[in-house]
């Protein structure tokens, strides 16, 4: 194993090799970038609270919005209830392109920005 990598491996914890380490300086970064939130939660969901200025896009129909967000030219943080539907969405995202980092749930999110 490279000494570099090595390294590295010893500086993450097991939960950042399964990416669900602090993504606190991460999120921050994103947002620095002017990214949009994108919550993919139901509608139902995103009415009962969500960040202020969020769009909402349930995962279901994240697939046929690809070109409608790649139109906003500009990097995104995918979030939901507790992180798995935003993690689906965020590789969905990624395989299009589009620079996307996974959020995890709305609440623990909104604390981080």
């Amino acid at each position: 194993m490279p000494p570099i990598f090595d390294k590295k491996i010893k500086s993450m914890g097991i939960l950042d090799l399964l990416g669900f380490g602090n993504k606190t300086n991460a999120i921050q970064e994103f947002a620095e970038k002017g990214a949009v939130i994108i919550d993919v939660r139901t509608t139902g969901e995103f009415a009962s609270g969500h960040i202020k200025g969020s769009k909402n896009i349930p995962l279901d129909q994240i697939s046929t919005k690809i070109n409608e967000i790649k139109k906003l030219n500009k990097p995104v943080i995918a979030c939901c209830r507790s992180g798995m539907r935003s993690g689906q969405a965020t590789s969905i995202l990624q395989q299009h392109g589009i620079d996307c980092i996974n959020g995890g749930g709305w609440e623990s999110l909104e604390s981080k920005l």
